[in-house]
């Protein structure tokens, strides 16, 4: 669905005669048509969407609320939006500071012979509550991610190896109706378990690994991202205590969530039960991130954040525990944050598995 009218009205708060989106994510939020270039100017009361002829038959049928345009070689995209600048008397031209590199930026001012207006905050904030088919469609894509687990819960075996597994995923995901992964699938075993980021490698499973996977995938745009641990044949003790340990700062973390609460407030819930366990120091990155047409948004829940999490976010509660060299442990669902509470929107279960 496009949002161009929502962000009409937000316009209005900023001292700018029109708004250019460059940005594809920011296209595709506005005009709910998503095309890998071109330009969206928006004014007050209407809009024109430009793109060329690869997107042009099918913009004519999706795109609303704005006039749609297509460039050519003999009038640019460029000339395009200077013509439409002159003949609208725009002088503030609102421009993403943020996903425009610093020369894009100073390219764009030349080309359109104006100075720009810093304004990517508009459609920033605007993205950080999300509207009930935006949801819908993160939802989609956890039941698909969801689905793809359960199959590879029945294929780990010992020497299968993470990269292996990290394909069957994804293979899962697409073929139960995935547009395509929401980021780089992550699994990670035995002793890589202990790297967060950690890329998939050709060592086999063994039996006594702890097995990570971080992954998710997108539906009309919209991502999902879920980490689930799961162990192989049998754990030690210290594995189960630390497993309980994040599965109990998971669900701290969770419970402290609600519109209003500050992003740092959240993080600190989950935070301080790992510490109190004696784990401070292996926790190192934050509880979570807003999740939408980006699997990384804002606001989010780590310990430098100070803005308040609002009504209808997106975000993830992913405490972990990696102990180098031997073995690592994070649990991730996205939560959907309401008035009093949350909604969690992850329906895997999380008591550890053993294979």
């Amino acid at each position: 669905m496009a949002n161009i009218k929502k962000i009409q009205k937000a316009m209005k708060n900023y001292d700018i005669d029109a708004l250019l989106l460059k940005d594809e994510t920011d296209r595709l939020y506005a005009s709910g048509f998503h095309t890998s270039s071109g330009a969206l100017l928006i004014l007050p009361e209407m809009a024109y969407f430009i793109t060329d002829s690869r997107y042009i038959e099918a913009a004519h049928e999706y795109v609303k609320n704005a006039e749609v345009l297509q460039s050519t070689t003999e009038e640019k995209e460029n000339d395009i939006l200077k013509r439409l600048i002159s003949e609208n008397g725009i002088t503030r031209l609102g421009a993403q500071d943020e996903s425009l590199s610093y020369s894009e930026y100073l390219r764009l001012q030349e080309a359109l012979s104006l100075k720009l207006v810093p304004a990517q905050k508009i459609c920033l904030e605007l993205r950080q509550t999300k509207e009930p088919y935006e949801v819908e469609n993160m939802v989609l894509a956890q039941r698909i991610a969801e689905k793809a687990l359960d199959y590879v819960l029945g294929v780990i075996k010992p020497d299968i190896s993470e990269k292996e597994i990290a394909a069957e995923l994804e293979y899962q995901m697409m073929k139960n109706g995935a547009q395509c992964v929401s980021f780089e699938t992550i699994c990670v075993s035995g002793p890589n378990s202990s790297r967060p980021h950690g890329v998939p490698s050709n060592r086999k499973v063994q039996a006594g690994d702890f097995i990570t996977m971080d992954f998710g995938c997108k539906v009309n745009g919209y991502c999902s991202d879920m980490t689930r641990t799961v162990a192989l044949g049998s754990v030690t003790d210290e594995m189960r205590k630390v497993y309980d340990t994040v599965l109990s700062a998971q669900l701290a973390g969770i419970a402290a969530a609600r519109a209003g609460v500050i992003g740092r407030d959240m993080d600190k819930a989950a935070r301080d039960i790992i510490e109190k366990a004696g784990y401070g120091e292996y926790f190192g990155h934050g509880l979570g991130h807003s999740v939408g047409l980006q699997v990384h948004e804002g606001p989010n829940a780590n310990p430098r954040e100070d803005r308040a999490l609002p009504e209808g976010a997106v975000v993830t509660s992913e405490p972990g525990i990696y102990l180098t060299g031997k073995f690592g442990v994070r649990i991730e669902d996205m939560i959907y944050i309401t008035k009093d509470g949350c909604e969690n929107l992850t329906k895997a279960p999380k008591e550890l598995i053993i294979l």
